[in-house]
Parts: C-alpha cells; sequence; structure tokens
C-alpha cells in the first residue's frame, strides 16, 4: 500500500504577513484621521455659524429693547403737550399784579391765601413735568438757537434800550447796549423731554 504523502502547502513567511496587518492599521489609521479631520472642520463650521447666529441674536434683542424703550420713553408726549397749555396759564395768571390796596387786612390774608394754593398746583405741575423728563428752554438772556427757540419779534436797540427785560439770572439790563441776536423777551416757554425738543420757546430777539 502506497504510503500516502501528505502535502504541506507552503507556509508564508512570517515576516510578510506582519508586514501586511502594518500597512493595513496604516490604512485604517489614515482613514481615520481623515474622518477626524472632516468632523473638526465640519465642527469648526458649525461652531462659527453659531456663534454668528447668537450673535445677531442678541444684537437683535438689543436693538428691538432700546427701540422699546424710545417708545415707551415718549409714549406720554401727546399727554404732555396738552398739560402745556394749562401751565401756560398758571403761568400767565402768576405774573398778574392783584390791586390790594383797597382790601381790609382780613381780604388780603384770604386773597394771598388763594394765591399760595394758586402757586402750589402750579408748583405740582411742573414736579410732574420735570418726572416724566421735562425742563425749560432757556430763554431770556440767551443767544437765539433756531433748533430751541421760534422767533415772534426781532426789536431794534432803540425800542430795546427802553424795556428790555434780561433776567437769565441777571439783573435787568435797561439803557444797556445788547448783542444782536440776544433773546430779550419770552412770549411762551420752550420745553424739552429727555433732551428732545418738545415745544420750541416763543420769543422776542434783538436784532
Amino acid at each position: 500500500m502506497e504510503k500516502e504523502i501528505n502535502k504541506e502547502k507552503p507556509k508564508e513567511p512570517a515576516f510578510t504577513k506582519a508586514s501586511e496587518d502594518k500597512e493595513k492599521k496604516e490604512e485604517s489609521l489614515e482613514e481615520t484621521k481623515k474622518k477626524l479631520e472632516e468632523c473638526q472642520k465640519l465642527k469648526n463650521e458649525y461652531l462659527v455659524g453659531w456663534q454668528r447666529a447668537r450673535a445677531d441674536l442678541l444684537n437683535y434683542k438689543k436693538e428691538e429693547l432700546e427701540r422699546l424703550g424710545e417708545i415707551l420713553k415718549y409714549a406720554d408726549v401727546g399727554v404732555i403737550l396738552k398739560i402745556l397749555p394749562i401751565l401756560d396759564n398758571f403761568e400767565t395768571a402768576a405774573r398778574q399784579n392783584f390791586p390790594l390796596e383797597n382790601l381790609s387786612g382780613q381780604e388780603k390774608e384770604r386773597i394771598n391765601q388763594a394765591i399760595q394754593g394758586f402757586l402750589q398746583i402750579k408748583k405740582q405741575l411742573q414736579e410732574f413735568l420735570k418726572s416724566q423728563g421735562v425742563e425749560e428752554i432757556k430763554s431770556v438772556g440767551e443767544k437765539f438757537d433756531p433748533n430751541l427757540h421760534e422767533v415772534v419779534e426781532g426789536v431794534e436797540p432803540a425800542v430795546a434800550s427802553a424795556s428790555a427785560k434780561v433776567t437769565a439770572d441777571k439783573k435787568t439790563t435797561a439803557g444797556k447796549e445788547i448783542e444782536s441776536g440776544v433773546i430779550i423777551e419770552e412770549i411762551q416757554k420752550g420745553y424739552k423731554i429727555n433732551g428732545r425738543l418738545l415745544r420750541p420757546a416763543k420769543v422776542k430777539v434783538m436784532k
């Protein structure tokens, strides 16, 4: 009986297999590196986009809040403009001279009390307007400013020298030469609200 000869398949050299495994690992590592680089690139793009969108949203919210603040700040302008003529009447009445010479002491006292009450109401109105950001525009003695004042009359120097009433923290300057363009009389008070013009002051100006 013939002996069967086992023919074994020749084994590959060990170094060849190790080399192939190393190449596969290197290829796999390169692919992983590429994927990581792509992921990093996408992450950076998404991050930049998110940061930009967030910044745009914050700017939008800030602008909306500022716009809303402006609306609320001037929401009562219409009401205040209706109050100003009432204050004008108080101002006019406060400048009136009441003839008290022929009255008895008791009558004078009663009228003085009424006047004080009248002036107190005027003061309360002024304080309310001030709390709403309303402030008077300086006029008499100031240089005319077209952004704040409205000229109702230009006065010649000869006329002004006899009747000038420069009283903005100054004494009356009758008889003293007044510079051209200076306001010598206020016909109606002007006001600003929160720094903006609410109503120009009506004035007489030296020519």
